[in-house]
């Protein structure tokens, strides 16, 4: 049994608790009324400072400041492993692959049992012999000076003083450090921080017919010394003259050729360094693509964004770029951007001139090969359109020209790897036929059939290398699908993932461990998840139990609670009227509780209604989008009636936000004036002059420093600022309204730079962040602090929950509006001043949601909210539904991508995509009231609906 005694974190009151370990239990309750504070902040709190106190002493010093989070005592707590929703960084360069661990292994998997081709003719690689490599060098020019050097170092750290006593012991004089040829003696100690490449210089020869002999010998030698590798740095006699004529020695005018009778091309005679699991890491330099370093895409200049209609010719205008142009920049400006475009077009007629192609030939109609080479150019004289215009935005000093061309760029797959990320060697080698890259192309579901082919496929030689490789792939992958994640592919950026998705992509790493005894704490891992997948969730979660561990899950769902062990609900209100366990035991316990909110939603005492009737759709006013092709979207076509609450549903990974945060979106903001990322493929949009403006409201965090919050994103901060520069203290002292800021010096605490917390880097494990000692995370200096509004400091101000502060500042508009949209969405129990990462992504959204309820909108606005019941009690959902529906009742269109059941009965109209995920998705397959939707027999939210309506 996990014993709390008198826990008071934030605002637990008090609370003691007993809960049973090696059991499912559910944590929920009103949003604010304490789950997290419990679960999070006191338990893993705990967890982490007990992890943190079985460190060594010199360990320990650094991280002396860590806060035992308020609670008396808590017995029986096991190893704790928490999995929240919050965005791990957006870090380019993490996958699906590389957050579970699976691409680890597959580049340990494709290293020692890949077969080698190479990547030029594709023949399979083979061993050259001496002989060859012997054959090679003397074919080059006479009197070229060849410099043979055994690689003994190739990018490592330290200061490697053991290879240097090797070479000296070899007989060797002279040295090659990191491109840099120097005397043996003269080599010092390297830094060991950075990484070097050293080389042991065997011999330097001059090419001549008499010297085959003395080269067979050296080449003997460097084979021996290089374990297998050697390279011949060589200059001819051409390169000779250049190099006396450069002041520098010509150091750079040498060319290096790695030879092994490892790896080599019997064709090309290209030899491939050994094939390491660090030749698969596009993190790494020796794997990544040299062109994009290992990104996949470059920042450049996007042929889609500068020639957005092919059906045009250049003479009839497609250049984007050049359109307009005559208005940016004033006098000489204005006329040396036009002379800069004037050059651009005689080019590029100069170019079709000579390809034969008519200046008013639409660009859909030329030649492939042609509008490649306008794109990119002929690699002679003709630089291309995306060059010439690369060569305008380096050098334009115009801010307006300037800003334009910014406009036209965007990440453009690279072209040298075709987005795979690697370098050429990585693409050679392949296993049943497939590179590295092809086989992170898959999804989950594919990817585990093709592992579970290969298991015997393996000779006996490498069966027992294989084995323990495959079988770590196939459990994450048996994880992946078992959490209804099987339609996402292994090389998905994480950064492209919902909060849910995120999450159970990290359990997958939890479970791959194969820990025991572990407590996990779960943050609504059933974010994003349709309800037909909801009971594969719980299974999994259920299999984590099997190893004696314990799971701790913060969850609203309906399903996830009736299948606990042990259900906790937390209340009985928000923020100071929550902090309490209001019931705990069986979910039928809880059920039979009259205090228990929770509990007569589930007995069904209390629920949601259903509308008496659903508002019409004009036929007249709608929204169209056709031949939407974005991710896995199949051409689909959607009508969205304006004025109506819409929901668009459908099965995990159907391609819901493919349509609406990736396509639509985008679309309608770029059609009506604003910057908005490249919308996905589609081929007409309809409607739009019936809205005047498109407000996405997604989950991505306010901000990333402590000093964002609620009260800054809303701008009610900036006018509680004024209200304190107008007390009388504040004009005694001379206190203006930015003295009243945390983001400037004067007024804050500069131990902490207003932040109230500071930073504790931990090296290998996540920063931790701890309370500020100087003003005990109050962000203000003491002469700041002593100024009072109505017996209130600016930091007191900042504490109280926001529904404390709307009566506060009721006379005051500016302040009291977007303070009383943030209660109405059900956020009065959040503090002005909470800081924006402490966050979940559905406060996040929420937040977004008031600052924008609390403008003034003209009643044709079009709001895009992406599950907004995230975080959210079913109390709090019927708020929230009240505030979309007014919303809706003021004439505005509302669309929500959502799986939760009580918004969907709700909805006026719904789309629902499917019928699957991923590759068997894709497609609308239904449209209608929920009333229609609930009829149709095979619908997969239609099931679902008729169990609500």
């Amino acid at each position: 049994m996990l014993r709390v005694r008198g826990a008071r974190t934030h605002n637990l009151r008090n609370i003691d608790l007993d809960i049973p370990r090696g059991r499912f239990v559910v944590i929920t309750g009103p949003s604010g009324s304490g789950k997290s504070s419990l679960a999070f902040d006191t338990l893993f709190a705990e967890g982490q400072r007990q992890y943190i106190e079985s460190l060594s002493t010199y360990a320990r010093q650094f991280l002396s400041q860590l806060e035992r989070p308020d609670v008396d005592s808590i017995d029986g707590l096991q190893p704790v492993i928490c999995i929240d929703q919050r965005p791990g960084g957006a870090n380019p360069r993490s996958t699906v692959a590389t957050t579970t661990e699976i691409y680890d292994y597959l580049r340990l998997l494709f290293a020692r049992l890949g077969e080698v081709s190479c990547h030029r003719c594709g023949q399979p690689i083979r061993q050259q012999s001496s002989q060859q490599i012997q054959d090679a060098l003397m074919a080059l020019p006479e009197g070229t000076k060849v410099m043979l050097l055994a690689p003994l170092v190739r990018g490592r750290k330290g200061q490697h003083a053991e290879v240097f006593e090797q070479i000296r012991k070899a007989g060797q004089v002279r040295v090659r450090i990191d491109g840099a040829v120097v005397d043996l003696d003269a080599a010092g100690p390297l830094d060991g921080r950075k990484a070097h490449t050293i080389e042991a210089v065997v011999d330097r020869i001059i090419i001549r017919p008499g010297t085959r002999s003395r080269l067979a010998e050296s080449l003997e030698l460097a084979i021996k010394q290089g374990e297998g590798v050697v390279v011949a740095s060589y200059l001819n006699p051409a390169g000779e003259a250049a190099a006396k004529a450069a002041a520098n020695g010509g150091e750079n005018l040498w060319t290096d050729r790695l030879f092994s009778t490892l790896y080599a091309c019997p064709n090309c005679q290209l030899s491939v360094e050994e094939i390491e699991p660090r030749t698969f890491s596009f993190n790494s330099p020796y794997g990544a693509c040299p062109t994009c370093e290992g990104l996949g895409y470059r920042l450049e200049f996007d042929p889609e964004l500068l020639v957005p209609d092919l059906s045009r010719s250049i003479a009839g205008g497609t250049v984007a770029a050049w359109r307009g142009n005559a208005s940016g920049g004033r006098g000489s400006r204005r006329a040396a951007n036009e002379t800069g475009v004037k050059r651009q077009r005689q080019q590029i007629e100069q170019f079709l001139e000579a390809q034969k192609t008519p200046l008013d030939t639409p660009l859909s109609e030329m030649r492939p090969t042609v509008l490649e080479k306008l794109f990119r150019g002929d690699g002679q004289e003709f630089p291309g359109l995306v060059t010439l215009l690369e060569q305008e935005y380096v050098t334009a000093t115009d801010s307006e020209r300037r800003e334009q061309l910014e406009s036209f760029r965007g990440h453009v797959s690279c072209a040298a790897c075709g987005g795979t990320r690697l370098r050429p060697e990585a693409l050679g080698v392949r296993i049943a036929g497939r590179t590295i890259a092809e086989v992170c192309r898959l999804s989950i579901a594919d990817a585990r059939e093709l592992f579970a082919g290969l298991a015997g496929q393996f000779s006996a030689e490498a069966a027992p290398v294989a084995e323990p490789i495959l079988t770590e792939i196939t459990a994450r992958l048996g994880f992946l699908s078992k959490v209804g994640l099987e339609y996402l592919t292994l090389d998905r950026p994480t950064d492209t993932l919902s909060g849910g998705e995120l999450q159970r992509v990290r359990l997958a790493t939890g479970i791959g461990s194969g820990l025991a005894g572990i407590c996990y704490i779960l943050d609504e891992p059933s974010i994003g998840l349709h309800p037909r997948d909801n009971q594969r969730l719980i299974d999994a979660l259920r299999d984590l139990l099997a190893r004696d561990s314990s799971v701790l899950v913060v969850e609203h769902d309906e399903a996830m609670m009736r299948q606990a062990d042990w259900l906790i609900d937390m209340g009985p209100g928000a923020g100071s009227r929550g902090g309490q366990v209001v019931a705990a035991g069986a979910p039928e316990e809880v059920v039979r509780n009259p205090d228990s909110i929770t509990g007569r939603y589930l007995s069904g005492l209390e629920r949601i209604e259903v509308p008496r009737e659903r508002r019409k759709a004009a036929k007249t006013r709608s929204i169209v989008i056709e031949g939407v092709a974005t991710n896995n979207l199949k051409s689909v076509a959607a009508t969205f009636p304006l004025g109506l609450f819409i929901g668009v549903t459908g099965v995990s990974g159907s391609g819901k936000s493919s349509l609406i945060n990736e396509t639509l979106g985008p679309a309608l903001i770029r059609r009506l004036g604003g910057t908005a990322p490249k919308p996905g493929p589609h081929t007409a949009l309809r409607g739009v002059s019936q809205i005047d403006k498109v407000i996405p409201i997604d989950q991505s965090p306010l901000g990333r420093s402590p000093r964002s919050n609620a009260a800054t994103y809303t701008g009610a901060f900036d006018e509680i600022r004024k209200v304190f520069a107008a007390t009388k203290e504040a004009r005694q002292l001379g206190f203006k309204a930015s003295r009243f800021s945390f983001n400037a010096a004067g007024g804050r605490c500069e131990e902490c730079q207003g932040q109230g917390q500071k930073r504790l880097e931990m090296n290998f494990l996540p920063d931790l962040f701890v309370r500020c000692p100087a003003c005990e995370g109050r962000r203000f200096n003491r002469q700041t602090l002593a100024v009072r509004y109505k017996g209130l400091s600016i930091a007191d101000v900042l504490d109280l929950p926001i529904e404390e502060a709307v009566p506060l500042f009721e006379n005051l508009p500016a302040i009291h509006r977007p303070l009383a949209s943030l209660a109405d969405v059900g956020l009065g129990y959040l503090r002005l001043g909470q800081a924006a990462p402490t966050l979940s992504g559905g406060e996040s959204q929420r937040v977004k949601l008031a600052t924008e309820l609390s403008r003034t909108d003209t009643g044709q606005t079009l709001y895009l909210l992406d599950e907004p019941t995230t975080g959210l009690h079913v109390g709090d959902i019927r708020l929230l539904l009240g505030v979309l529906q007014r919303l809706v009742d003021r004439g505005n269109t509302v669309i929500v991508i959502e799986h939760h059941l009580d918004v969907l009965k709700c909805c006026d109209y719904l789309l629902d995509l499917g019928p699957g995920g991923g590759q068997h998705g894709g497609q609308l397959v239904a449209t209608g009231t929920p009333e229609e939707l609930a009829a149709l027999p095979d619908n997969a939210t239609g099931e679902f609906l008729r169990l609500v309506l």
